[in-house]
């Protein structure tokens, strides 16, 4: 995937901050509403994590070198991480802000002109988040994932300070303004917490997704009917790359070269059942030697053999 393909989207991500960003304020001060302000200050947190997640990207594109030999894939998972960090701190700003309302609710002003300003970011919000969200799982890019849904946590801001605000208007009850605010920040903690525990999934070398994992069993599975084996399937996952790597067992009689050439095909088959990027590295060995059996799992258990 073309880094330029992917740094397009997180321009627009860019834009759109920029944008709510200013709208959300100008509701702020034409109403003095405490949840505009909490709205606002999220929309400063998502300029911020489009930016750091831009850097990011560019850090996950480049190709292995000398000291990165797998690559620097994951360094999208510091872009999620950073995003859930900041959201917590956004969420947590929120509820700072709207306490002190609680304890004195304050009279607000101009409610329809800031309702209209905060619908039209919701907008904009909403379509650009929509945007990364497809296109992330689409190009299987946790960083435009994770942008995108930290500004659909935006939405839902906007959405329960706008319905705050209504209730406002029409009973008259303003402390009804900072609490709106509150529920709306709890549950953008939860939001940061799943984007911070899914970075430190990935950080942790978690195996492909099941559905992944089941796509290559069955074809390993299909080769057993050519008296062919396998064991210590090993998979993980490190930003869009999957890396997967197995012992085949087979025939003793095999020479090498024939060996080689089946590795070789078994590796470019896997490789052919995903879009994505993925690494295959095979060990092959003789399927009646009994010292095949215990070399399995990440520890290999290598018997002590006679010299030729």
């Amino acid at each position: 995937m073309k880094q330029t393909s992917l740094a397009k989207f997180l321009y627009l991500s860019i834009a759109a901050a920029i944008v709510t960003i200013s709208l959300k304020f100008y509701a702020y001060q034409v109403t003095g509403s405490m949840g505009f302000l909490s709205d606002a200050l999220e929309s400063i947190v998502n300029l911020f994590a489009a930016l750091f997640a831009l850097i990011m990207l560019r850090i996950s594109q480049k190709p292995a070198d000398d000291g990165h030999v797998y690559g620097h894939s994951k360094a999208e998972y510091f872009s999620s991480a950073t995003e859930g960090a900041l959201i917590l701190i956004a969420a947590f700003s929120i509820i700072r802000t709207a306490i002190p309302r609680i304890m004195e609710p304050a009279p607000l002003e101009n409610i329809n002109t800031g309702l209209l300003f905060s619908l039209l970011a919701s907008v904009v919000n909403l379509l650009v988040g929509l945007t990364l969200i497809k296109n992330g799982k689409k190009r299987k890019s946790l960083v435009l994932e994770a942008d995108g849904r930290h500004l659909m946590t935006d939405v839902w801001t906007s959405v329960g300070v706008i319905a705050g605000i209504v209730m406002v208007k029409f009973t008259g009850w303003f402390i009804i303004d900072p609490i709106i605010a509150i529920l709306v920040a709890l549950n953008i903690i939860y939001t940061g917490y799943k984007l911070i525990s899914r970075s430190a999934s990935g950080l942790m070398d978690a195996t492909i997704p099941a559905e992944d994992l089941e796509k290559v069993t069955l074809y390993l599975d299909s080769l057993k009917v050519n008296e062919i084996e396998y064991h210590s399937l090993l998979t993980r996952v490190a930003g869009q790359r999957k890396f997967i790597s197995m012992h085949l067992l087979v025939p003793g009689e095999w020479s090498v070269k024939q060996g080689h050439d089946w590795a070789d095909n078994v590796e470019e088959t896997i490789i052919g059942l995903f879009d994505e990027p993925v690494t295959v590295s095979t060990h092959i060995e003789p399927v009646d030697d009994p010292a095949s059996v215990k070399d399995i799992g990440i520890d290999r258990v290598i018997m002590p053999r006679q010299n030729p």
